[in-house]
């Protein structure tokens, strides 16, 4: 077990407390005395120098960025980080100015040949993707849109759902969508979804408001629409649209049908003739496994858990506790959903989550430390747009580790761990035909940005109708309507990122059969994986890994094919 010698997470928001936000006229000095540094540097090495303070400057104000949106989603309603995270918002794209500029220096630079051999060519293709996705003339549209993601995450965190004599938040309310009770699950989506009705139309002006200004910023850029402007921004250097539509395509045609599979065996072992949505969330009578204890029970499971599986992760997770870097319970106005943030200036990741007693409080957390994992594996690389690859390759790390606790699931299930790994390999099967049509709809979207709120859940539907032609809403109205889409925080805060879990998925499924066959080999290939942070794009880190780029024909249907055979279908 090792002694914690970075900081806590209170001596990181103390030390950042201590200090004025910064202001743009400070972030603009400390811009000037690095261009002097470069005016007059006589080699790559001064200009190495020079690009050195530029990259801890970076640092400090991506750990500024990451805290106060942290601090916001602990507290929606607190006041004062409401403040900041609206401040936040007004000087980013400023900020993003000055450092698109740098980056367009750098990448002019005659020094160029030299800083790639020092740095990596990754960081210039990074750049070079960023450079063209930004222009001053989009500052304002790029503070409406956080200002309209923040109004949304408040909408969901608001929810007071009046259900089994109590008040449930989002998060609170998914316990009883999973009871084994099937009267239980269909009141609770009842509840939900009501929800959702009653605020339909700020739901629909939210999400029309946000499909209108990212359309503008592309019309302002030159693109025909936010589709290709949208790629740039997720920094895809080495696939296209084209890719993802043919991987779209071995989904419909590898995973569907197994789905459509596992949905009927589902019906007959849930004794139904029709499977309901509110069906879904439960595999048998005997309704999903829950963890055996409360958040701080997981914890000390989880510390027995990534010892058990290497002291390398052991090691990492006991710091996780020691410096305080889970925020694990839900609570009022807290924002729901799971991330990992990371305060590069001091090299931590922080995992955020809500835990309702369901076995999500074991997969998500799971999940998240994943991402955590990798971040602090990768937190001595050269450039601080290396601590993250991106995103598509960010999921690997996060998925395959749910894959990878699979062994130690009885710390957490007891004799229910089983039918955890079997639940959880079928819900990965039938995530991926809902994450290619949240991708797909999102394509339909953002090329037809003048469509009605009507069209766009039409636009759902057809998606649905494709990928997921079991659903069946029953008297659920909102969803039933078309609306299920505006649930995911993904899709109005952070468009075209969904279809990297997919990617990601096809990727993780790989490690799991890796691991059925040789476990800590493919426990090695993982933790290396984590190593290599962001240091080259997506399919030469899959190449590394020894795993199958989702890109390659076929590279579903052989893991699908090896999941069939675990379910016995």
């Amino acid at each position: 077990m090792i002694t914690v010698e970075t900081p806590t997470f209170e001596g990181v928001v103390a030390e950042f407390d201590a200090i004025a936000a910064p202001t743009f006229e400070g972030v603009v000095a400390e811009y000037e005395t690095i261009h002097r540094l470069l005016d007059t540097a006589e080699g790559a090495d001064e200009w190495e120098v020079a690009w050195r303070h530029w990259d801890q400057l970076r640092r400090r104000l991506n750990t500024w960025r990451e805290l106060t949106n942290l601090h916001f989603h602990q507290d929606t309603q607190n006041q004062s980080y409401k403040v900041a995270r609206d401040y936040c918002d007004q000087l980013t794209p400023k900020l993003i100015e000055l450092e698109v500029a740098m980056k367009r220096r750098l990448l002019a630079s005659s020094y160029r040949p030299e800083l790639e051999r020092i740095l990596g060519q990754q960081v210039f293709l990074l750049w070079e993707a960023d450079v063209t996705a930004f222009d001053p003339v989009i500052e304002p549209d790029l503070v409406q849109e956080s200002h309209l993601t923040a109004a949304y995450t408040q909408l969901l965190a608001s929810a007071e759902l009046n259900f089994a004599g109590t008040y449930l938040n989002l998060t609170g309310i998914q316990r009883y969508t999973q009871a084994p009770e099937r009267d239980v699950r269909y009141q609770a989506e009842q509840a939900r979804w009501k929800f959702f009705s009653q605020n339909q139309a700020a739901f629909d002006g939210l999400y029309h408001d946000l499909v209108q200004v990212r359309h503008a910023m592309a019309i302002k850029l030159g693109y025909n629409n936010y589709i290709e402007l949208g790629y740039l921004r997720r920094q895809r250097i080495d696939y296209t649209r084209s890719d993802v539509e043919s991987y779209r395509e071995q989904v419909v045609q590898d995973v569907v049908p197994l789905a459509q599979q596992i949905v009927q065996r589902q019906a007959t072992q849930l004794k139904l003739d029709q499977l309901q949505f509110w069906d879904e969330s439960v595999f048998d009578l005997q309704g999903n496994p829950a963890p055996l204890g409360n958040s701080g029970w997981i914890i000390e499971r989880s510390q027995e858990m990534f010892y058990e599986m290497s002291v390398t992760l052991g090691d990492f997770f006991q710091m996780m506790v020691d410096a305080r870097l889970l925020d694990l319970e839900n609570r009022p106005n807290k924002a729901g959903g799971a991330f990992c943030k990371s305060f590069p200036n001091h090299g931590l990741p922080y995992v955020f989550t809500n835990f309702n007693g369901t076995k999500s409080d074991v997969q998500i957390f799971a999940h998240e430390i994943g991402h955590a994992f990798q971040v602090w594996q990768s937190r001595h690389t050269p450039v601080c747009d290396y601590l993250w690859p991106t995103l598509e390759a960010a999921e690997i790390h996060s998925l395959s580790l749910e894959f990878l606790t699979f062994p130690q699931m009885e710390r957490f299930f007891g004799i229910q761990a089983e039918r955890y790994r079997r639940h959880c390999l079928a819900e990965a099967l039938l995530f991926l035909p809902y994450g290619v049509a949240v991708d797909h709809f999102q394509h339909l979207v953002y090329a037809n940005p003048e469509a009605t709120p009507s069209e766009r859940n039409q636009m759902w539907q057809q998606m649905e109708a494709r990928y997921l032609p079991w659903r069946c809403y029953g008297d659920l109205a909102h969803p039933a309507q078309g609306g299920l889409w505006q649930e995911k925080h993904h899709i109005y805060c952070f468009p075209f990122y969904y279809i990297d879990y997919t990617l990601a998925m096809c990727c993780a499924l790989q490690f799991w059969a890796k691991a059925k066959n040789d476990y800590q080999g493919a426990l090695a290939e993982y933790i290396t994986l984590c190593q290599r942070g962001g240091t080259v794009p997506f399919q030469e880190l899959t190449r590394s890994a020894n795993l199958v780029s989702p890109f390659e024909p076929g590279a579903l249907a052989g893991v699908v094919e090896q999941a069939r055979q675990a379910l016995e279908l």
